[in-house]
């Protein structure tokens, strides 16, 4: 299959979200397994890449003072059965620039694929980088996702970063993400992932608030039925005066599914504060009495509550 076949079988996968990908003045990259299929930058923004086994090498680099106005938009899948992802990213977001990026992982007829990301990411003062990872997975749950991301923010800068995998089988998600924030840094850390089958899923976000007036927020959501299980550790670290945190999991559980909740908070300086709030349970019966009051099934008052929580 040509490039130009692949990056659009890739996109088709995708369903609605592969039309974002148009447009001149939009920045994207497909890579499929260890190969780039599609590419297309907008002034300011540079991307190098390089093919090792198995996968892909890349810098992607936002110079200073640079404000990209449309989201830019990664592909990054396989289209085989069977096989293995592996992607090595260094990102660094200059002084004064911004940029939200959307990468869509699909792998939508996997019964046996690894997907694995390590990436650094380095936001300079005054900066702001936002990423939302979105994942398609086909109905056997046979994909294994590993990604691992060390985060440094500068101060004043801003990272946000949102994972979501709501449709298809997870399979086995193993998520690990570390971020230290300079003074008057913000961070925010969303997670949402509805778990099938035997899909297993680990959280761990690590938030640690070094500079004086850093805050942050982990948020986790998920929603779990069948025999899924889940363990979310979410831990959040002040050191600094004025530094604030909130740490937030909750969890729904159906059928014979598990979930666990760590949530640690350390403070360290006698002007920080940070909460937190760990929630697991089934669905709310008033809320799902009202909602079938209204002509819903159980089932589809069940689907309605599940998406509120991960909205």
């Amino acid at each position: 299959m040509s490039d130009v076949a692949t990056a659009r079988a890739l996109l088709e996968s995708l369903g609605s979200y592969g039309s974002h990908f148009a447009g001149d003045d939009v920045a994207h990259l497909e890579v499929s397994g260890d190969e780039v299929v599609g590419s297309h930058l907008v002034p300011g923004l540079d991307v190098d890449i390089e093919q090792i086994d198995d996968g892909i090498e890349a810098h992607i680099h936002l110079r200073e003072g640079v404000r990209i106005a449309n989201p830019v938009h990664l592909c990054f899948g396989m289209l085989p059965t069977e096989g293995l992802q592996r992607i090595v990213m260094k990102v660094d977001v200059d002084a004064g620039s911004f940029a939200s990026v959307r990468a869509h992982c699909t792998f939508p007829n996997a019964i046996d694929i690894t997907h694995k990301m390590d990436a650094v990411v380095n936001i300079a003062p005054g900066a702001t980088y936002e990423y939302f990872e979105r994942h398609l997975h086909g109905a056997e749950g046979g994909v294994q996702v590993v990604p691992k991301t060390l985060v440094r923010i500068g101060e004043g800068a801003r990272f946000k970063t949102e994972f979501e995998l709501v449709k298809g089988q997870a399979g086995v998600i193993d998520f690990d993400y570390e971020a230290d924030c300079d003074a008057r840094s913000t961070l925010e850390m969303i997670t949402r992932i509805i778990g099938r089958g035997h899909d297993t899923v680990t959280i761990r976000e690590t938030g640690r608030l070094n500079g004086e007036g850093a805050r942050a927020v982990l948020n986790s959501y998920l929603a779990l039925r069948d025999d899924a299980r889940a363990e979310v550790y979410n831990t959040l670290s002040a050191s600094a005066p004025y530094a604030r945190g909130h740490v937030d999991c909750k969890e729904i559980v159906q059928h014979r599914a598990f979930a666990k909740a760590v949530p640690i908070v350390e403070v360290s300086h006698p002007l920080a504060h940070i909460t937190h709030e760990a929630a697991i349970g089934s669905v709310d019966s008033k809320q799902l009495q009202t909602l079938m009051s209204r002509g819903l099934t159980e089932d589809e008052a069940t689907d309605l509550i599940i998406e509120g929580l991960l909205s």
